[in-house]
């Protein structure tokens, strides 16, 4: 057996953090790749040995593969940890680590070969006779090719890159009118997070429930399943929870499922941490998805009820070891719920967001609780990258009690300075319908009233724990103090304050309650009722002088790149028409016209990096 005592971890943020802490209780030395704008991130700060690789976007540093070999070379690493996304399931970084005398912690390029390509995953699992979604798979990928196979299957259908995970170059499309451009920019997205734009095309089952297998595979032959988790509360075809094991699932349904796992796994020679994922249907009817050939983001529910550490077992296989236990050894203690905390505004269709974390203060560590993440307070959020900044993970003996326990690790978690989605996984661990179970891929929109409700008017309440949090404490100076003297009057303190886009002239009573609250500079953050909020001291007449931005002007709603710049100037449009597309965190986002009119003026050109505010196209009505 191989000896790793040295590993290089290719890859950022949690999952690089989290990689490195099993790696160092083994005793071995860790070692970080970055790109420039990385050169401080956390997995950097926290790798025995860091090596920079350059450059920004992530095709020049973390999929760079020469870079990354050449790294490992420098550093004395033996062995590469690829994470997830980026190179994890790319065959040729599998083969070219082989060839440069390196151990890939993965499985073999030929098994990546096999279950890389979702459309070659499928054949393989149709001959095995595991049940699939009707779709084409095919080679050919010219438009009039997808248009008849939509016909042939029916719409709603769902778009899917070839070689791609994660949310990424997948759309769903309701008419043929629409499927044009969602194929083009499906090929976008996947040829930009994956550099390959190859798409299949499925139906899209309505109502289903989204249950994965955890397979593992040593280099003897042996494969065995640990147990399934439901992913089923997912936004923009992103998983956002997942728990551990499904629930509601008859033991004999896990074990149909499980055991079709390991046959897909054995097909193709499988070694290492492996997902296979299925559609499941009211009827306990799976359809087989896609096999992910490497660790999920989602793994530490499988820990937690079974107790084991996957990445352990990684570095245990990769050495050559065999699995420590048979299958029915594998526990299944308790349950385990896992959310996923992103850098994005719910309001705002969860586009991404960028800035500094201002403030970032985590759960307190305790029994069933853990938080995975990969930032900390003063870190960057860059739009290079995917959002993520971590993972709140809670187990309980009971569904109920792991419920319970992530509801009180939302509430003490506070980030300010980027917005983030921590209210709303809040409302959705919250909802009763969630409590009781009902869960399947279609959650989110279903409940949208309750979970995204519509930004109104900040209550009084509220208004007054910002004044209290925003005066300083009086402490030993009087000339601090928050009460003025009123002669014949309660003492109280006037106070005008601004939350976002609103503002409000707070009469601040004597002796009022102080909030928890965190200062940071000029601006104090308040946790209120599941979400924090900036707030400042306001000036009217400074804010009057301020200026403002171009009239008429749609500005980017984040920083990143144009793709596409789709009207000149001079142009007429009509409502909802598509102008400018712009890519940040690997998806594409739209710019669209407000309201029919004129394009005044074009402020961006196809390829130029724009920063958040900044104005994009000029219209006229």
């Amino acid at each position: 057996m191989t000896s790793i005592t040295s590993l290089l971890v290719a890859n950022r943020g949690e999952i690089a953090c989290r990689v490195m802490r099993t790696a160092k209780a083994m005793g071995l030395t860790t070692v970080a790749v970055h790109s420039a704008i990385d050169r401080d991130a956390r997995h950097a700060r926290e790798a025995d040995l860091r090596v920079d690789l350059g450059g920004s976007k992530a095709s020049d540093s973390y999929l760079a593969i020469d870079k990354i070999i050449a790294a490992a070379r420098d550093s004395g690493a033996q062995a590469i940890h690829p994470g997830y996304g980026f190179l994890s399931e790319n065959a040729e970084f599998a083969r070219a680590i082989e060839a440069a005398g390196l151990i890939f912690l993965g499985p073999p390029a030929s098994a990546i070969d096999a279950m890389g390509s979702k459309s070659a995953a499928k054949a393989l699992m149709e001959s095995a006779g595991v049940p699939l979604v009707p779709g084409y798979h095919g080679q050919a990928q010219d438009l009039e090719t997808f248009r008849t196979a939509a016909a042939r299957i029916g719409y709603p259908v769902l778009l899917k890159a070839s070689a791609g995970g994660g949310g990424k170059g997948m759309k769903v499309v309701e008419r043929e009118g629409d499927l044009a451009d969602a194929l083009a920019s499906a090929q976008r997205e996947a040829q930009s997070s994956f550099g390959d734009s190859r798409m299949l095309v499925e139906k899209y089952v309505l109502q289903p429930r989204h249950v994965e297998i955890q397979v593992f595979a040593d280099q003897h032959g042996h494969c065995l399943y640990l147990n399934e988790r439901d992913c089923s509360i997912q936004r923009r075809h992103q998983k956002v929870v997942e728990e551990a094991p499904a629930p509601g699932l008859p033991a004999e349904l896990r074990q149909a499922m499980g055991e079709a796992a390991v046959k897909a796994a054995l097909a193709i020679g499988y070694v290492g941490a492996g997902t296979v994922e299925f559609l499941l249907d009211a009827r306990g009817e799976f359809f087989f998805m896609e096999m992910n050939t490497r660790l999920q983001v989602e793994h530490p529910v499988t820990e937690a009820i079974t107790g084991l550490d996957l990445v352990a077992w990684q570095i245990r296989v990769a050495q050559g070891e065999p699995l420590p236990l048979a299958q029915a050894q594998v526990p299944l203690h308790g349950h385990a719920i896992e959310v996923r905390l992103y850098a994005e505004d719910p309001d705002n269709a969860f586009l991404p967001a960028t800035g500094t974390l201002a403030l970032y203060r985590e759960s307190a560590p305790g029994p069933g609780r853990r938080v995975d993440s990969g930032v900390s307070e003063g870190d960057q959020v860059s739009p290079f990258y995917d959002p993520m900044l971590g993972k709140l993970i809670a187990w309980g003996e009971t569904r109920e009690q792991a419920r319970l326990r992530l509801l009180s690790m939302l509430d003490e978690f506070s980030v300010g300075g980027v917005r983030t989605n921590l209210a709303f996984l809040r409302r959705i661990i919250g909802h009763p319908a969630f409590a009781a179970a009902e869960l399947d891929t279609g959650f989110i929109p279903r409940h949208q009233a309750q979970l995204l409700p519509a930004a109104g008017v900040l209550p009084p309440a509220f208004w007054q724990a910002a004044a209290a949090a925003l005066l300083p404490s009086p402490g030993n100076d009087p000339w601090s103090a928050a009460s003025g003297l009123r002669l014949g009057l309660p003492s109280e303190t006037v106070v005008a304050v601004r939350c976002r886009d609103q503002h409000q002239v707070v009469h601040l009573a004597s002796g009022a309650a102080t909030p928890t609250a965190y200062r940071r500079g000029d601006t104090v953050y308040l946790p209120w009722q599941g979400e924090v909020y900036p707030v400042n001291l306001f000036d009217a007449i400074a804010e009057a002088d301020e200026g403002h931005s171009h009239q008429g002007g749609l500005n980017a709603p984040m920083n990143g790149s144009i793709v596409r710049v789709l009207v000149s100037a001079g142009q007429s449009v009509d409502a909802g028409t598509a102008l400018v597309v712009l890519e940040a965190m690997k998806m594409e986002h739209s710019i669209r016209a407000p309201q029919a009119g004129l394009v005044k003026a074009l402020h961006c050109t196809e390829g130029d990096m724009v920063t958040e505010g900044s104005v994009l196209v000029e219209m006229e009505a």
